[in-house]
């Protein structure tokens, strides 16, 4: 294992918030797994991804590259069209997505048994463009009318979070208005295109999206309607790379990694 992966564990072991989740017996295991990465056969993996996460596993991923001298090749996309890419009878390795790709039977039938463990999890918020006026959102009442308020809202209805956002729009009585007002994007980073560009007055995903220095975070949902989006890690029963893919696993769950994971404005787990 490359002496600069080691240190870079090593580091992130003594950080305060993870020394009270990590043993140092977890923290040797992970370590081992990259050790023995790194002298087996550099493999490609093809990686298929909820795009929330992206921000978080692309660093990841190269971090891992770095240690392992594995290469990953990750594709990204909705709930729907990850469900695709798992059936179509596309190759890939493993999948890093949101939960509701692995209750679907066709989807978890191309995954090997055995769990799916949750790699990250980050809940949803408002933002507005840089500089505007920031509305209340603090109780689920003030949410409902800042909602019905917004002339627009840019978010993805066919992602994890869109689903989620039907849940909660539901709850609060707004469907209807809500389907009329919201700005449909075909990615994360377009939300925050359209609300920096003025196109939608609100950007309404998960939090670590909104994370942009040409917006500003109004806040996460209230409690009493909050959900959260869930990314599990499944690995592929026909993945031709199944070792490699077992260590990524491994790593996912490694301090550097959920040192990542927190720095992008998400939980680990």
């Amino acid at each position: 294992m490359p002496i600069c992966a080691l240190s870079t564990a090593v580091a992130a072991r003594r950080e305060g918030d993870i020394v009270g989740k990590w043993s140092i017996n977890g923290l040797l295991g992970s370590v081992l797994v990259l050790a023995s990465a790194s002298v087996m056969q550099a493999a490609e993996l093809q990686v298929i991804a909820g795009g929330g996460i992206a921000g978080a596993l692309n660093e990841i991923a190269t971090l891992f590259e770095r240690a392992s001298g594995h290469k990953l090749v990750i594709r990204y996309g909705t709930t729907p069209e990850l469900i695709k890419m798992a059936t179509s009878g596309v190759p890939f390795d493993l999948g890093v997505v949101p939960q509701d790709v692995w209750t679907d039977a066709a989807a978890r039938a191309q995954v090997a048994p055995g769990p799916t463990p949750d790699v990250a999890r980050v809940g949803i918020g408002v933002a507005v463009r840089t500089g505007a006026p920031k509305p209340g959102i603090r109780t689920a009442e003030a949410l409902k009318q800042t909602l019905l308020k917004a002339q627009s809202v840019a978010s993805i209805p066919a992602s994890a979070t869109g689903a989620q956002l039907a849940g909660i729009y539901e709850r609060l009585g707004i469907t209807d208005e809500m389907k009329a007002k919201t700005k449909a994007q075909l990615a994360p980073k377009q939300i925050v295109e359209a609300v920096a560009n003025g196109d939608a007055e609100l950007a309404v995903f998960g939090l670590n999206v909104l994370v942009d220095p040409r917006l500003d975070i109004v806040g996460p949902f209230p409690a009493e309607v909050q959900r959260e989006v869930v990314y599990a890690v499944g690995i592929a029963a026909t993945s031709k790379e199944p070792e490699a893919a077992k260590a990524f696993v491994a790593y996912l769950m490694s301090p550097p990694a959920i040192a990542v994971i927190k720095a992008k404005g998400m939980n680990p787990g």
